[in-house]
């Protein structure tokens, strides 16, 4: 009974440490794995040399926003690390997962939450945390909010400060 219990506790453990990478994480870093494939032809993309000078040109970039900026940041040491299972073939989130080992803030940066046009049910979908998250974003503090609820309504008074930021 004991042998049955701690297999399933190790075979859950295993399914959990195997899993793909979720949607929401490592969403920057997939988004410039992908733009680096997209930008190279075929026949390179098996050349790990041709893959580092991929990420190095796309990085060079002027047109880039800032989180794409701090990704390349986080993976210009670790270029030839990105560049092995790249040239492999492997699916850009796979390739993020693998580097997120070396360097765990690569899957910490995200893309900023849209709330423009977003009505009270929209709101109320998105967890505390990214509700502090939008506040932070726009510079306001909530102090004596202690619901969920609380948050919404900061949130939605002060909808005007969303419009004057850049993105």
């Amino acid at each position: 009974m004991k042998c049955a219990s701690i297999l399933a506790v190790a075979a859950s453990a295993v399914c959990l440490l195997s899993s793909p990478v979720i949607a929401g994480d490592c969403e920057v870093c997939i988004k410039v794995i992908q733009d680096v494939r997209d930008s190279m032809p075929k026949t390179d993309v098996k050349s790990k040399p041709k893959v580092e000078a991929a990420l190095g040109s796309y990085c060079a970039s002027s047109s880039l926003g800032p989180r794409e900026k701090k990704i390349c940041y986080y993976i210009d040491p670790i270029k030839r690390d990105v560049a092995q299972p790249f040239s492999t073939g492997m699916p850009s989130d796979r390739v993020c997962k693998r580097i997120n080992q070396a360097n765990p803030e690569i899957c910490s940066v995200k893309f900023p939450i849209k709330t423009e046009k977003l009505e009270v049910k929209d709101l109320s979908k998105l967890r505390v945390k990214q509700l502090k998250q939008i506040l932070g974003e726009r510079g306001v503090e909530c102090k004596g909010c202690l619901e969920k609820g609380d948050y919404i309504k900061r949130v939605q008074e002060t909808e005007h400060l969303a419009n004057n930021i850049e993105l």
